[in-house]
């Protein structure tokens, strides 16, 4: 199994801004209570106005997809539809020891 991490930002018009910030919260609650996450985070950052930092970690890649997939059905993917994303995506295996 390989964990897969996203991070990155991502870029709000400013006329989506006040609707992402009040979906945010029940989004990241939502994540974190998805099966296989490991983290989440999404903040605003505080010198760039309009952009939000991302990380995500999941432990595979299903978890990961499974994660995608609720999102794009969501209330957040629908606020979301204009926002300007910038992400990488890894996958990583664990270390043996």
């Amino acid at each position: 199994m390989s964990k897969v991490t996203l991070k990155g930002f991502i870029l709000v018009p400013e006329s989506d801004l006040e609707n992402v910030k009040s979906q945010l919260v029940t989004h990241r609650r939502l994540t974190l209570e998805e099966p296989g996450c490991i983290t989440f985070s999404v903040t605003e950052h505080t010198e760039i106005p309009l952009r939000f930092d991302v990380y995500e970690e999941f432990i595979d890649k299903s978890a990961f997809e499974y994660h995608q997939q609720r999102v794009k059905n969501s209330l957040w993917g629908k606020v979301t539809t204009c926002v300007e994303r910038h992400y990488e995506i890894f996958e990583s295996s664990p270390v043996k020891r």
